[in-house]
């Protein structure tokens, strides 16, 4: 038995990288049958029938993962958003940091193709990316052509996993190459007939980047709130976490409630009115998810 750590997972094998070795394993009938699924990044017990081939017996307990992309055990998402083509959206950054949130991952923010911004657009979108930071946020806007930006990703990828995630089109492959050139992931336009990115990147794989582990994954268009529970929701935006404490009520959901801190902070411009609005969205949308049996 020998330990190692899932690196790829493509067409029913999981590729266990093991004292710099990749072993192509299967998983275990005993997974289907408790409807367990290895993930590129466990860390697993494996047994080798050879140099080559092996079966994977266990997966150790994971400190974190994501359904879309489906991963574990990551330190940090580097969400990558373009600021045009496509443009810059707000209410699915917050989306994917929802997503994040709650599954306790350090989010970085990367705004891509700023080469391509007026200077107008640049003020729109430097204004939303201020107030990121001002919630705490990490924002780093760049190009992966010019390479504005890009050396402040150096140090943040140097020894840790991190997951590339965000909406197709918006540069993730680009990125990765302009990071490593020797890697030369396949890339695509934006497609003009959809007026979205065609998806370049077909599964999930660890890449070994800058000192550190990087998932190039696939692109997705929208994500769902499975897991997350109304009284969850507020936890995953910071600055409404920091509010709520000072509501009138226990477990007030900052809807409809009389004497909610986080609605004054609203209507005094301590929170930005429209990340509030996302909140209620995404509070209704859970709220009217179909219960699972």
């Amino acid at each position: 038995m020998t330990e190692g750590k899932i690196i790829k997972a493509l067409s029913g094998f999981y590729y266990v990288l093991s004292n710099g070795e990749m072993i192509q394993c299967r998983g275990r009938g005993v997974f289907r049958k408790n409807k367990v699924t290895p993930l590129v990044g466990d860390n697993v017990i494996f047994q080798a029938e050879n140099d080559k081939e092996g079966y994977i017996m266990e997966i150790k307990p994971r400190r974190n993962e994501l359904v879309r992309p489906p991963i574990a055990n990551i330190d940090q998402a580097i969400l990558i958003f373009s600021s045009t083509e496509p443009d810059f959206s707000p209410l699915l950054l917050d989306r994917f940091l929802v997503i994040v949130e709650y599954s306790e991952i350090h989010p970085i923010i990367c705004i891509t193709k700023a080469d391509l911004l007026t200077d107008n657009e640049r003020l729109k979108v430097n204004s939303y990316l201020e107030y990121y930071r001002s919630i705490g946020y990490e924002v780093i806007l760049l190009s992966s052509k010019s390479e504005e930006g890009v050396n402040e990703l150096y140090p943040l990828l140097n020894g840790r996993t991190s997951v590339f995630a965000g909406q197709s089109g918006v540069g993730k492959s680009s990125l990765i190459n302009a990071l490593n050139p020797e890697l030369q992931l396949k890339t695509d336009e934006i497609s003009s007939h959809l007026g979205r990115g065609k998806h370049t990147t077909r599964h999930v794989e660890l890449i070994e980047v800058c000192g550190g582990l990087v998932a190039d994954t696939p692109g997705f268009s929208s994500l769902d709130f499975t897991e997350i529970e109304a009284e969850d929701l507020g936890h995953t935006f910071p600055e409404i976490s920091g509010k709520s404490d000072e509501c009138k009520f226990r477990g007030c959901l900052h809807e409809n409630e009389p004497k909610c801190a986080v609605k004054t902070a609203v209507e005094n411009n301590e929170i930005l009115k429209e990340r509030y609005e996302h909140y209620l969205q995404f509070l209704l949308e859970i709220k009217e998810r179909k219960p699972r049996y």
